[in-house]
C-alpha cells in the first residue's frame, strides 16, 4: 500500500471523492457529530475555503483517494494564528494500513513551514465504546505523540445518546518571546522552507513515501 501512495494537496474537484470517504461517517458513526450529509456544492466550498489559509491533502493511490487531513482556525482571534485544529479521515477500507500517519506526519510538517507551534484536535470520546464510537481516535492521536488536554462530557447528542468530547495537543515548535509570523498555506513552500523564517509559493507536496 504505502509503496503505491503518495500525499498531494487537494483541489476542489477531488470533493465528490472526499465526500465518499466522509458520508460513512456521518451516517453510521459518531466520529462526526454532524448529522446531514452535505451537498458536493457545499462540500467544494469547504475545501477551498479551508486553502485560502490551511493546508487540505489527501492519500492517493492511483487515482484513488484513500484517505484526507487538514488544519483550520482553533479560534478566529489573531492572537491563536500559530495553534491550528487538526482533521483526519481514512477510507473504511483502507484503516490500520499507516494511511494515518503518513497524511498526519505531512500536515505535521507544512504546519511547522507555516510556523504554527500547537496542533489541537477535537474528538468524540465514549465513556463507554459502542456501536458507534470507540476510542481508536484517541488512542491513534496518543500514538502520534498528542496529549489529553481537556474533556467536556455529555456534549454532542448523535443517534439517541450523548457522547463526550476531549481536546488533544501536540507541540511542534518551540514558543519564543517574538514569534515568527504566521504563513498562509498559499504562500507557503513547505518542501523547501521548513525550520525557516520565510516561505514562498509552492502548490505541489513531495512524495512523503
Amino acid at each position: 500500500m504505502k509503496n503505491n501512495t503518495h500525499i498531494r494537496q487537494a483541489v476542489p474537484e477531488d470533493a465528490g471523492k472526499i465526500l465518499e470517504i466522509y458520508i460513512p461517517y456521518i451516517e453510521k458513526t459518531a466520529i462526526t457529530f454532524e448529522y446531514d450529509v452535505p451537498s458536493p456544492e457545499e462540500f467544494t466550498n469547504r475545501i477551498e475555503h479551508t486553502l485560502k489559509k490551511y493546508p487540505y491533502i489527501v492519500a492517493e493511490s492511483g487515482d484513488e483517494i484513500l484517505g484526507y487531513a487538514y488544519t483550520g482556525a482553533f479560534k478566529e482571534r489573531a492572537a491563536y494564528d500559530r495553534a491550528v485544529e487538526t482533521t483526519i479521515y481514512v477510507r473504511e477500507d483502507k484503516k490500520k494500513l499507516g494511511l494515518g500517519r503518513m497524511l498526519y506526519s505531512a500536515l505535521e510538517e507544512i504546519s511547522g513551514a507555516q510556523n504554527v507551534t500547537n496542533l489541537n484536535a477535537c474528538i468524540a470520546y465514549p465513556e463507554t465504546e459502542d456501536e458507534y464510537l470507540t476510542r481508536d481516535s484517541v488512542k491513534f492521536h496518543t500514538h502520534m505523540g498528542y496529549q489529553m488536554v481537556g474533556e467536556f462530557h455529555k456534549c454532542g447528542y448523535k443517534f439517541g445518546r450523548w457522547y463526550n468530547m476531549v481536546w488533544m495537543e501536540k507541540i511542534i515548535r518551540e514558543h519564543p518571546a517574538h514569534p515568527p509570523k504566521f504563513i498562509p498555506f498559499p504562500e507557503c513552500d513547505w518542501i523547501a522552507c521548513t525550520g525557516k523564517d520565510a516561505c514562498h509559493g509552492k502548490t505541489e507536496l513531495r512524495n512523503l513515501i
